[in-house]
């Protein structure tokens, strides 16, 4: 059988995802459908013709009716402390992002759920896009794949995920939902729902469904003030759901999950960074147990508001500490190539 030419291939686009799909339905029978799960997520391949103890006759069937990949191109740009930010082109040429970060003991990766994002956060040049789509669970999970082909390691050495870049995961929940319980599946990914993380500006009734789905996920809450006036400057869309409204939910999925809960704290110059502040947080997060997460602004082209100065960050960390609150300062990583948090926003 002769081998279709380049003009008689259906595009990418037109194929059917083969990324997401339950590895009972991959196409093929019996053991041919674990051999194609092993070669997408333990062997992390891009390509029906890697797949090479399949038969030939095969893999032209499928690459005429799947496609492996959900990217139409990626681009790697490289951070001097050794981070990646990954620009991925989507098959309708919509553009998102993620952002690899080796550690010695560990491999993060923090992967975006929508192109842009509808949430508008001052401090974050995400926001300042506007909102694109969402993605799919496919669009989601393939994320990891292609990063750990572009780094030439397995997809099952990506131990740690955090839904932090592009996008507000609860306003995505099916699809984040999907994605994450084929992260967690033995057949594919095998990860620990530990080491996922799902990052929210706080909207009550998504994190009312997370609970409800039981993905034994962490959940992070990006706070940024302990007050709906300051946090309505900082985030506009914030004025939907107060703050009280939003901690009864997250000690609801406290009480159901018993997971740790992080708050982030973006810390910007006169805003939110007042002793005050600290305290009324300090008060907030009674009862719950809960680490914050202090995240110097990272600065962006066009940015409407300046960081807090290391010394006021640090000032701020003690006053929690006083008042019995876990607490750390969350040093970016990436910023010299528009990787750090708040930075993502399509630039190469």
């Amino acid at each position: 059988m002769s081998s279709a030419s380049s003009e008689d291939r259906p595009s990418p686009a037109d194929l059917r995802p083969l990324v997401g799909l339950d590895p009972e339905d991959l196409p093929g029978k019996g053991y041919r459908r674990a051999q194609i799960a092993n070669w997408l997520y333990v062997n992390g391949v891009g390509s029906f013709e890697e797949m090479t103890n399949l038969p030939a006759e095969m893999r032209e069937g499928l690459a005429a009716e799947w496609r492996v990949s959900e990217f139409a191109s990626v681009e790697p740009f490289a951070s001097e402390d050794g981070s990646t930010k990954y620009l991925f082109t989507l098959h309708d040429g919509m553009r998102t992002e993620a952002v690899y970060m080796p550690y010695p003991d560990r491999t993060t990766l923090c992967i975006s759920s929508q192109v842009g994002c509808p949430a508008g956060c001052t401090f974050c040049a995400t926001g300042r896009m506007g909102f694109g789509r969402n993605l799919s669970a496919a669009e989601i999970l393939d994320q990891i794949l292609a990063v750990s082909r572009d780094q030439e390691h397995s997809p099952r050495k990506v131990r740690n995920v955090v839904l932090m870049g592009m996008g507000e995961p609860l306003l995505n929940l099916d699809a984040v939902a999907l994605a994450v319980r084929r992260m967690l599946d033995t057949r594919v990914l095998d990860m620990s729902p530990r080491r996922i993380t799902l990052s929210t500006v706080g909207i009550p009734k998504g994190i009312h469904r997370l609970a409800e789905k039981d993905l034994g996920v962490r959940l992070a809450l990006s706070l940024h003030a302990p007050d709906d006036e300051t946090r309505q400057k900082i985030i506009p869309t914030s004025h939907r759901f107060g703050i009280v409204e939003i901690m009864d939910a997250v000690r609801r999925y406290f009480a159901a999950t018993r997971r740790r809960v992080t708050f982030e704290y973006t810390m910007l110059a006169g805003i939110n960074d007042r002793d005050w502040q600290a305290e009324r947080l300090a008060v907030l997060l009674r009862g719950i147990t809960a680490h914050v997460n202090l995240i110097p602004f990272n600065p962006w082209e066009g940015s409407p508001v300046e960081g807090t100065d290391e010394k006021g960050i640090r000032a701020f960390a003690r006053l929690l500490e006083v008042a019995g609150v876990e607490v750390s300062v969350r040093w970016s990583r990436g910023q010299d190539v528009g990787a750090a948090c708040g930075q993502l926003a399509l630039r190469r």
